[in-house]
């Protein structure tokens, strides 16, 4: 099994903040430190420190040979990469007293993905491999074509949830990857079982991975529902805690199961949001066995 994920790559600013800045209003910050990021950046990494063969396909800028090398060097393979004129994707990210995010992103060579990058990567993927999408790129519904064509099975993360998702073919997707805002924008239902099934009247074909926040995580295979809570830890930053939680079910859901791939992505998870940053602080496989093994896990 491969895994291709066409996403973005970013170069994040993370500024300490009592809360949230409003509308009109001007604060100072406590700090300012630059990361590395995006989602598609984030859940790549996070596959592959779960063990599992990842290919990221997508763009950066003349300023992004670091986000390149953070890559390769955690066992990515960046071949499908481009350069393109211009900056590389960038967010700005406010982190509260209570470890809660809010982000602004600018989409930069995300944004310039050319049809020709499409055809290069999808061509060396096929029948079983997976295809891992986020909404941070553009082309994604030709993208979506050509995967399904070549026998892919497709998991989305639509997020950010946008306007544009209605116009996707969204009844290619094997899996959706959803929180619990994101459900109910698919939906129109709000409480999580009825996000679940209403999603599975829509889309029959598809599988739901739903994020829950304090109250843990879903996962519905047709008529079969595995739930996990989540593993209490300090929290200093989610920004990179959706995306590690991905990259650790999907890296393991078929070695595992999808209860024990819930249970794993979610000490994953708890361990990224004990760490400020995105994509420093998703673990690595022995660091999550680790903390498996602790007696209270």
């Amino acid at each position: 099994m491969k895994i291709l994920n066409f996403g973005s790559l970013n170069r994040d600013l993370v500024y300490t903040v009592d809360h949230a800045v409003r509308p009109g209003e001007t604060i100072s910050s406590g700090s300012m430190e630059p990361f590395c990021g995006g989602k598609g950046l984030n859940q790549s990494l996070a596959l592959a420190r779960a063990g599992a063969e990842v290919y990221h396909a997508g763009c950066i800028g003349s300023d992004g040979s670091d986000l390149l090398r953070l890559l390769q060097d955690s066992g990515v393979d960046t071949r499908y990469i481009r350069r393109v004129d211009g900056p590389s994707g960038h967010a700005i990210i406010q982190v509260d007293g209570r470890g809660q995010n809010s982000i602004l992103l600018f989409g930069g060579a995300n944004r310039r993905i050319p049809p020709e990058a499409v055809e290069d990567a999808l061509r060396d993927f096929g029948e079983g491999d997976w295809l891992v999408l986020q909404n941070e790129i553009n082309g994604i519904p030709r993208i979506m074509e050509r995967a399904h064509d070549r026998g892919m099975r497709i998991i989305l993360n639509p997020s950010p949830f946008d306007g544009d998702i209605a116009a996707y073919p969204l009844e290619k997707v094997s899996w959706f990857v959803l929180n619990e805002i994101e459900g109910e924008a698919l939906t129109g239902e709000g409480e999580p079982t009825a996000i679940l099934r209403a999603a599975a009247k829509r889309f029959p074909g598809a599988k739901i991975l739903l994020t829950l926040g304090k109250r843990g995580a879903m996962a519905a295979e047709g008529a079969a529902v595995y739930t996990h809570p989540i593993f209490p830890t300090p929290v200093r930053d989610t920004t990179a805690a959706g995306d590690t939680f991905l990259g650790y079910f999907f890296a393991l859901l078929e070695e595992l199961g999808p209860q024990e791939a819930l249970r794993w992505a979610s000490a994953a998870s708890a361990l990224a949001v004990s760490v400020k940053g995105a994509a420093n602080s998703i673990p690595r496989r022995r660091e999550v066995a680790d903390f498996l093994a602790q007696p209270l896990c």
